[in-house]
């Protein structure tokens, strides 16, 4: 009777732990080994900026030419935070779940709520017992960006290149993402472009308007006022390599004395190829005195005139970094 006892109590413990066991597993597909749960993990791996596993969780990229795409921004320095991760839907559609996540992107001080639909499809079991997962549709697409007039930019702060000026770089990028895009150097700045990527698998572009800086302006109005001093100096009607003169019918008498009025006023903007920058034509004043005897009638005059002239200028950059200059 005894032993019949504790093969009843045997059988009833050993039903409970397959009881308990079976809803363990049953629970865990529900949550873990969900469709949601897949996707959640790809997530998570972004919010704590895990590239690899981010990467091996989406998959072979969807996004056309994704292949050949580079991989500069699968970089844990280029990803932004994601927080506020949140399920809002799960629907299947027949073999395929569509699973629907909302999160807040943020780089800094800059953020923006999305939302991300994925689709994720079964992909066999493990052990038996537990669904695996994966998507129909990889999150990783891409991000096309183009400096314009110059290769170089940022991307989430991360210094970055294209090939050329004007010249795009596609690069591979996990979905979501919040990309803030610009430009910072010694000569140059550009304007925060924001590139955000909610759309998984998505193509998208972006482009960075680099332009001159202060500094770049003011080195080369203080070269330009420099040139133009020293032109000054010259004690000739017609200066040489400078951008003034005067031409005077008459005989001069003494020395003429040149001095600067006005100095023009140095803009930047790029130039007529990519890489190169100009100065537009933009006027200033010189000032001339000279004492002047009249060929027809001998008499002699002090000439006090001022004397409006142009300058522009093509700028490049030798392979140093130092600035080319050139008149035009």
């Amino acid at each position: 009777m005894g032993q019949h006892r504790v093969a009843v109590t045997w059988a009833v413990l050993g039903g409970l732990l397959l009881a308990l066991f079976a809803g363990t597993v049953l629970i865990l597909n529900a949550t873990l080994y969900s469709a949601s749960g897949f996707a959640g993990s790809y997530l998570a791996a972004l919010s704590r900026h895990d590239v690899a596993a981010a990467v091996e969780l989406a998959g072979p990229p969807s996004a056309s030419g994704g292949a050949k795409a580079g991989r500069d921004l699968l970089d844990p320095r280029a990803l932004g935070e994601l927080r506020s991760i949140r399920l809002v839907s799960d629907v299947q559609q027949g073999d395929v779940h569509l699973v629907r996540y909302s999160y807040v992107m943020a780089d800094g001080a800059r953020k923006a709520t999305g939302a991300t639909t994925f689709r994720v499809e079964r992909d066999g079991v493990r052990m038996g017992l537990f669904a695996n997962w994966r998507f129909a549709a990889s999150p990783l697409g891409t991000l096309t960006i183009t400096p314009r007039h110059d290769a170089g930019f940022t991307a989430n702060g991360l210094q970055l290149r294209s090939a050329a000026p004007d010249v795009g770089t596609r690069q591979l990028a996990l979905t979501p993402g919040l990309y803030v895009l610009g430009h910072q150097s010694d000569y140059f700045t550009a304007e925060p472009v924001l590139a955000r990527l909610s759309r998984a698998g998505a193509d998208a572009e972006a482009s960075v308007d680099v332009q001159a800086n202060s500094v770049f302006v003011k080195q080369v109005q203080e070269g330009l006022n420099d040139q133009l001093k020293k032109c000054a100096t010259q004690k000739v009607l017609l200066p040489t390599g400078c951008p003034f003169g005067k031409e005077i019918g008459d005989r001069i008498e003494g020395t003429p004395a040149w001095s600067i009025v006005h100095n023009p006023e140095v803009t930047i903007g790029p130039g007529p190829t990519p890489g190169t920058w100009q100065v537009p034509q933009t006027t200033g004043t010189a000032h001339l005195t000279v004492k002047v005897r009249s060929i027809f009638d001998g008499s002699v005059t002090t000439l006090d005139e001022d004397v409006p002239f142009t300058v522009g200028y093509t700028i490049g950059f030798t392979s140093h970094g130092r600035l080319v200059i050139t008149g035009h």
